[in-house]
């Protein structure tokens, strides 16, 4: 999704990343300091670090494999903060590396329809206009339809990132059927040959059974033009909300059947640990994080870059953060 990169970008798009999980990365640092200078690495040390690893959002699984990993190698020694963040870091990116992934459009799929879900205020229509910019960068074009036809403010927020990337913008009037305008999008976007469809969509989860029922019209009416329709499912997903993320992608893959994620808001307030247990139980493609509202706060999701920062382990970019 990203185009080509300088090594200053790159160095500093990892530091802004280590800031956006500093809140993860400073808690553990404070944690396993005060765990480690104590004595050596002993049972009951072993519960006081896997207790730490809990309070990261990291979950049960990775908590419990990391207790093993050290017990089976330390056990009786003495443990640096180097030696856990190391383990950490390793076992972070083991669990990450198989489902960070870039958004692949399909051959043949013309336009690539990507149906954008998830709950309202988690940076959908943000997450939009970004992808929107990617993908225009690549030489990709690009239809938004605004489906949000509830708030009015998702609907302008769109038309204003549909100017900015030059992509046009299908919107009706507040209160209009949804799976009207995904199917007027669609027909445009056929029309004038348009390389990717992006569709903006509600996120009333107050009501399940609603949004359930009009996410299902959205699909039904797209696939009357293609029955392949949408090519992609991508849940946004708000990284401050720590242990609900889990429930939102649970939620939202039994509503749309959801077959990508991506991560916004880690700025820092973030609970990046709970990404480690998205990806670990979900095991679903984690398309791209955004660092911040800018339109370059926003990169294809590298496993061992984010393994590291969490861990504040060395990196080879830690000069620059």
């Amino acid at each position: 999704m990203s185009g080509g990169e300088t090594p200053g970008e790159k160095k500093g798009w990892f530091a802004r990343l280590k800031a956006g999980v500093s809140r993860t990365s400073n808690a553990l640092s404070e944690n396993l300091t005060g765990v480690l200078t104590k004595r050596k690495l002993d049972e009951e040390t072993l519960d006081e670090l896997e207790e730490v690893l809990l309070k990261a959002d990291l979950g049960f699984a990775m908590a419990d494999r990391i207790r093993e990993r050290l017990s089976k190698s330390r056990h009786d020694k003495s443990l640096s903060e180097d030696d856990v963040r190391a383990v950490l870091a390793d076992e972070v990116a083991g669990v990450l590396a198989p489902v960070a992934q870039p958004l692949e459009l399909s051959e043949g799929a013309k336009p690539h329809v990507i149906l954008v879900v998830g709950v309202n205020g988690t940076g959908k229509t943000t997450t939009i206009g970004k992808l929107a910019y990617q993908f225009a960068r690549n030489g990709k074009s690009v239809m938004l339809a605004a489906g949000d036809t509830f708030r009015a403010a998702a609907v302008d927020q769109l038309k204003i990132w549909g100017g900015r990337v030059g992509a046009e913008v299908i919107a009706k009037s507040v209160g209009t059927d949804p799976a009207g305008v995904a199917f007027e999008a669609l027909e445009r976007a056929k029309a004038t040959d348009t390389g990717v469809l992006l569709i903006d969509t509600a996120g009333r989860l107050h009501n399940k059974g609603d949004l359930m029922a009009e996410l299902a019209k959205i699909v039904r009416v797209l696939k009357k033009l293609d029955e392949t329709a949408p090519h992609t499912v991508l849940l946004v997903l708000d990284a401050t909300t720590g242990q609900n993320a889990l429930n939102q992608v649970e939620t939202f893959r039994e509503i749309a059947g959801v077959t990508n994620l991506v991560v916004t808001k880690l700025d820092g307030t973030a609970r990046g640990g709970i990404v480690v247990a998205i990806a670990e139980k979900f095991g679903l493609p984690i398309n791209a994080i955004g660092v911040g509202e800018g339109i370059e706060d926003f990169e294809p999701f590298d496993a061992n870059e984010f393994a590291a920062a969490i861990a504040g382990a060395g990196h080879q970019n830690d000069a620059a953060a």
